[in-house]
């Protein structure tokens, strides 16, 4: 058994529209136990919308999202019928690997529009220094993912950008592993993760514009009602639908090695993937394509360059913990390419940056 060759569509039930937070005590009817999982500013942020303190015990996450100080939660909680996680995407993987620990239902409300970690039963997993550590996979699907569009138009501009290009690359990560693929290779989940995929990109180019300007009015138009659910849910459906083709690949690998220099912590995920997806395009000879979405990167304020996110240093030696974690087999450029070599992703990276 490989639960990461398993088909996992996503949450047990999804519900997004105005003001669906109001019903969360509802929600939780069926459970004796509650623990919320949460941070500092996510919890002040949730209480500033929601008006009332909830009536039930409350945990802060380190900011790490790792196996530890999920560790840690669950021995304070000690026992728990269901996790309620109140965050970002940090705190959501926090909440999940918790509900891990403790053998319960997840229920999560996220508090930014910036990945699908509210959605999946999947987690990016790091070490208690916050560089990647792996790809956790839960047995439980969340319970529940509650997404307030009128809530998260509190979401900063910046998190909203980085959702958007952290989503973007489910379609450049999927039509790059799967090009090589012949038609018998492709199951009917792969085909039904490519075409989700496809309908991603689709949106984001469309409406992503439209949905920033409402996000800055504070307006709730279809445009960011469709953003919001393609990226939170549909961006997990793709990795749940075509399992591991729908998931991870170059731009993700670039994301996990950058993770490893400590100036690009404050960088936002959904940004050093955005810039992977650049370095993946290089790398597969696709500069038509970067072509195409560079002025969209510009329009959107997506990071074209690594100095958008604090590196100076971009030599080989600058770079050498970065393109080494990339490139290692346990990480998932080799997904484009199994022959993947550290040089290569160096050359990517060059050839991005003389753009």
């Amino acid at each position: 058994m490989n639960i990461n060759d398993e088909v996992r569509p996503g949450g047990n039930r999804y519900v997004s529209g105005v003001n669906v937070i109001k019903d969360l005590t509802n929600y939780l009817e069926p459970f004796k136990k509650v623990a919320v999982v949460t941070g500092e500013i996510s919890y002040q942020v949730f209480k500033d919308y929601y008006k009332k303190e909830l009536p039930f015990s409350v945990y802060r996450y380190d900011g790490s999202a790792s196996y530890e100080n999920a560790q840690e939660i669950a021995d304070q909680i000690g026992k728990a019928d269901v996790i309620v996680g109140i965050g970002g995407g940090r705190v959501c993987d926090t909440a999940k690997l918790t509900a891990e620990v403790l053998d319960c239902d997840v229920i999560l409300v996220p508090t930014l529009i910036s990945n699908c970690a509210p959605f999946t039963p999947i987690t990016a997993v790091y070490y208690p220094n916050r560089t990647f550590r792996c790809m956790g996979f839960q047995t439980r699907a969340p319970y529940l993912t509650l997404v307030d569009w009128q809530f998260l138009l509190a979401t900063p501009e910046e998190y909203f950008v980085a959702g958007i290009g952290d989503t973007l690359a489910k379609w450049y990560e999927i039509e790059g592993i799967t090009r090589r693929l012949n038609k018998d290779d492709k199951t009917a989940y792969t085909r039904l993760g490519i075409a989700c995929a496809k309908e991603i990109a689709t949106i984001l180019f469309e409406d992503s514009q439209k949905a920033i300007d409402s996000l800055n009015q504070q307006s709730i138009t279809p445009e960011f009602a469709r953003v919001t659910d393609t990226i939170i849910a549909l961006a997990g459906e793709t990795g749940g639908f075509a399992v591991s083709y729908g998931r991870s690949a170059g731009a993700h690998a670039v994301h996990d090695g950058l993770s490893y220099l400590e100036e690009t912590h404050s960088a936002l995920h959904g940004n050093k993937v955005a810039y992977g997806i650049l370095v993946q395009l290089a790398y597969t000879n696709d500069f038509d394509e970067i072509d195409k979405i560079y002025p969209f990167y510009k329009q959107i304020g997506l990071p074209t360059k690594l100095a958008q996110m604090n590196v100076a240093d971009t030599s080989k030696e600058g770079l050498s913990l970065v393109v080494q974690k990339a490139a290692a087999e346990d990480d998932t450029f080799p997904m484009i390419d199994p022959e993947v070599t550290e040089e290569q992703i160096f050359a990517a990276i060059q050839a991005v940056e003389a753009l």
